[in-house]
């Protein structure tokens, strides 16, 4: 239906006085709007989707009959105490009371938390399509409730063997790429102009939120109630958020039940004043031949590569070579999420401040910033070899590693809408699908190297 049939739908009203009037009643409302209900929602359901993606990778030396590193990597007269190890052998005799172990190699663990990445590129440009077509809400809906139910069923597939798991984890990171993708439809027709980097904002850090909490309780869950319990526990808010979606979302605020006719007409007329030029079509030759939309393909490849090893292996290397126990593993898993959250709203704030005084250019921030993202995050990694020993200071350098990543979210994770803002949500899931190709490969290859390693 086409932005001036709604405006007709809603009565006609005026850009002038019956918009002010509207805007009015609106902003009275503030947070209680129900656009703003509804980046609530997605919120949860996107703390949903990072909870059951992060699962694995805290329960994983859970999962293990030994990730404790042997031989060579401990072999240091500074290595870990015998108190440390000790705990962690007492540790590994509680995991085995209470849950199954299973005999995976460093090399079927990193094909294992890479899995979900390997049908995942094909499905967010196909997505994006359909959501316009079709609309959001039952793509979103039925995604997120699939994801939420291979969850629950993760602990019987790891019974069944390696490959069960493998399609398993396969089907459901294609569910959730469908419900990250095919989310930002929703905006199209439910975003006032002014107010859209706030709803998407409150919507997408519900992923950031998911990995903290995940990582903050898992290794409890996993120390106290098994490993089970961890799929279990957020499979089962997967699925209470994907019951929530149905009745309370739509795919405009045209049809939606509970919405009030001012904020109806607010957001109509806000969207009917947007310049839409109709015949939209996509410069495929023109695209083609883009080098700066090719440099941030190529980056979208790279720097997802150290970011999706961080993600994957950072409980198992605090775990196995800090050897903490599995509580204090997800404890400072979290420590550093948290790190990086603040680090990327102070890296925001000065990107604005460099900008609006004019100290760089536009193209300096984010080119600077993105150097930043990708170099110090490579050399820190590096030099972590050489600090095993201390806890402290490998902490301290995966930290800085943490808040250095973040420096990208300024530089070319948002360049898109310099170069070209009108076709942002394509080159969105066109990026989308380098990211993901990067994390089916990062974490298969880093297993493939640890394994080797013991050979």
């Amino acid at each position: 239906m086409s932005t001036r049939a709604e405006a007709k739908g809603v009565g006609a009203i005026s850009s002038d006085g019956n918009l002010n009037t509207a805007h009015a009643q609106t902003s009275r409302k503030g947070f209680c709007s129900v656009r703003h209900g509804l980046a609530l929602i997605m919120h949860l359901c996107n703390f949903s989707l990072n909870s059951q993606k992060m699962s694995l990778s805290i329960a994983i030396p859970a999962m293990v009959n030994s990730t404790a590193w042997p031989g060579p990597l401990n072999a240091s007269t500074e290595g870990p105490s015998a108190h440390s190890q000790d705990g962690w052998n007492g540790t590994l005799r509680q995991l085995k009371a209470v849950a199954p172990l299973y005999d995976w190699s460093p090399e079927i663990q990193g094909i294992l938390l890479s899995s979900t990445n390997y049908g995942s590129f094909l499905a967010p440009i196909p997505t994006g399509y359909i959501a316009g077509l079709f609309g959001a809400k039952y793509l979103v809906g039925v995604s997120l409730l699939l994801s939420s139910i291979l969850a629950l069923f993760i602990p019987l597939a790891a019974d069944a063997g390696v490959l069960s798991l493998i399609v398993l984890r396969i089907v459901q990171g294609i569910a959730q790429v469908m419900v990250l993708t095919s989310q930002f439809s929703i905006w199209v027709k439910w975003a006032p102009p002014l107010e859209k980097s706030q709803l998407i904002n409150i919507a997408l850090s519900g992923e950031l939120m998911g990995s903290f909490i995940t990582l903050l309780v898992g290794g409890f869950l996993c120390e106290t109630k098994g490993w089970p319990s961890i799929f279990y526990i957020f499979g089962g808010i997967g699925c209470a958020c994907s019951f929530l979606w149905f009745p309370l979302a739509y795919d405009d605020p045209i049809n939606h039940p509970f919405i009030s006719t001012g904020e109806k007409e607010y957001i109509v007329c806000s969207l009917a004043q947007q310049d839409r030029s109709p015949g939209w079509s996509l410069p495929i030759k023109a695209m083609i031949k883009s080098l700066p939309l090719w440099g941030i393909l190529v980056f979208y490849f790279t720097g997802f590569w150290t970011i999706n090893i961080l993600m994957a292996y950072i409980p198992t290397y605090i775990s196995s070579v800090l050897q903490a126990n599995l509580r204090d593993s997800g404890i400072l898993s979290a420590l550093l999420l948290g790190v990086a959250f603040i680090s990327t709203i102070l890296c925001g704030l000065l990107a604005d401040f460099l900008h609006s005084r004019k100290i760089f250019r536009l193209i300096t921030i984010r080119k600077l910033s993105t150097a930043i993202g990708v170099l110090v995050p490579s050399v820190v990694l590096v030099s972590l070899y050489w600090v095993r020993s201390s806890i402290s200071t490998s902490m301290g350098l995966l930290a800085l590693c943490s808040a250095a990543t973040t420096f990208c979210q300024t530089g070319a994770l948002i360049n898109f809408l310099d170069i070209a803002p009108r076709y942002t949500s394509f080159l969105r899931g066109l990026s989308q699908v380098f990211g993901h190709l990067s994390g089916a490969i990062s974490s298969t290859v880093a297993g493939f190297l640890i394994s080797q390693h013991y050979l």
